[in-house]
């Protein structure tokens, strides 16, 4: 679809939804009714650096769609040992586990949340509650079948993430990393790439070397 979204003819009350647009109109067109449905469904919020969009063991209420910043979501183990989920940021080169920031599980089913996510530098998004989703998803088809694309391809990527971790060996992963996702190395440090990786940052050095 790839229509442009011109700003500058926005309704000044709906200037703030202006890149969550331009993202949804890459898979379906937008007109004014629809435009002005998802602005009244969704709010700008913003959080500082090292606070926390989602706690572990809360409801996943909302979904953030990232406009600003950088951020990433994590498990915690029962050892207090965190392993990187997925990084979060909007830009060119990121898909939708990097652009939208939500636990799936806990926002689809209502159970607490089993990941966080962090801000690492000051996050701006914009905010969808599970109510705003269902209005949305029930007053337009064209939203619903959107939604439900993006679900798919959400759900595709998981199961990518799961089967690299379980099956693939640290090097395959890394190899895969850097086929996949090598800008990553530029924008995260180290520290959180090796926790991506499921292995130690001496390892990642070491892997990192031989390679």
């Amino acid at each position: 679809m790839n229509s442009t979204i011109d700003i500058s003819k926005l309704p000044e009350d709906q200037a703030f939804v202006a890149p969550f647009f331009e993202f949804v109109s890459k898979d379906m067109a937008l007109d004014d009714e629809i435009m002005t449905l998802i602005a009244q469904n969704c709010e700008l919020v913003s959080f500082e650096k090292g606070s926390r969009l989602l706690e572990v063991d809360s409801d996943s209420k909302y979904i953030y769609f990232i406009v600003e910043g950088e951020g990433i979501s994590y498990f915690t183990d029962y050892k207090g040992k965190t392993t990187t989920w997925f990084f979060h940021f909007n830009k060119p080169v990121g898909s939708v586990k990097n652009i939208f920031a939500v636990d799936y599980k806990s926002f689809l089913s209502g159970t607490p949340a089993t990941i966080s996510i962090e801000a690492l530098s000051k996050v701006i998004a914009i905010r969808f509650s599970r109510e705003n989703i269902n209005i949305l998803s029930n007053s337009t088809m064209v939203f619903d079948r959107w939604i439900r694309l993006v679900n798919e391809r959400a759900l595709i990527m998981i199961y990518d993430r799961v089967s690299t971790l379980l099956t693939l060996s640290a090097t395959d992963r890394y190899r895969k990393f850097l086929k996949d996702e090598p800008f990553l190395l530029d924008m995260f440090s180290n520290y959180h790439v090796a926790s991506y990786l499921a292995v130690a940052p001496q390892s990642l050095s070491r892997i990192r070397k031989n390679i």
